[in-house]
């Protein structure tokens, strides 16, 4: 990934945060010779150093991914940012965004007490708390059906590359009113890049 210095995400910690707060991916690999995609969840497992999903077996892209070292994208937050927000009309319209570059080795899941842990893993991330949906109250015949229709893998982490771009390349003042537009905007993404852009003019001054 294309990353200007002063874009760079150098605190690895961050980077997990954001594959966990933005876990749903996109995973690349090389299939029949082309580039294939999925969008699926991914699990960061507690130790940082592998992730974990699986793929619908219909889905041919699992069928010669094994041992390849493919790609997952983790998407944070974007926004459109206008010039017309600036103190000159000497600029263009860009665009500000977080995601998360991460490479790794694929090994497909063939142990079922693995898989179940990482769907119990995933299920338990994503269920509320107070939700009463439990993977263990699943029939067991049934879940055994089901699975039979998925191909768990997991990834062995070999490089994250992170990426925040949020206007450090322009004055403090012009970040600052960048961040007072994206404040009236109530939209999610524009909230989310306004809160980052804060934290980050905070280091600056």
């Amino acid at each position: 990934m294309y990353i200007p210095a002063q874009f760079t995400i150098k605190d690895e910690t961050i980077s997990f945060g954001i594959m966990r707060e933005h876990s749903f991916a996109t995973l690349f690999s090389q299939h029949n010779g082309m580039p294939f995609a999925t969008h699926l969840p991914l699990i960061l497992n507690k130790e940082n150093s592998t992730l974990y999903g699986h793929f619908a077996r219909p889905n041919p892209q699992w069928t010669d991914i094994k041992n390849q070292t493919v790609l997952a994208i983790f998407h944070g937050p974007h926004c459109y940012i206008s010039p017309s927000w600036y103190e000159t009309n000497k600029a263009v319209p860009t665009w500000n965004y977080v995601t998360v570059h991460v490479y790794g080795e694929v090994e497909l899941l063939e142990d079922e007490h693995e898989l179940m842990n990482s769907l119990h893993d995933m299920v338990s991330k994503y269920e509320t708390p107070d939700s009463s949906y439990r993977l263990h109250n699943v029939d067991s015949e049934y879940l055994s059906g089901m699975n039979k229709g998925v191909q768990g893998f997991k990834i062995k982490i070999s490089k994250i590359e992170g990426k925040a771009k949020l206007s450090q390349n322009h004055p403090v003042q012009r970040q600052e009113l960048i961040v007072n537009q994206l404040d009236q905007i109530s939209t999610t993404n524009e909230q989310q890049i306004s809160l980052l852009m804060k934290a980050n003019l905070k280091k600056q001054l």
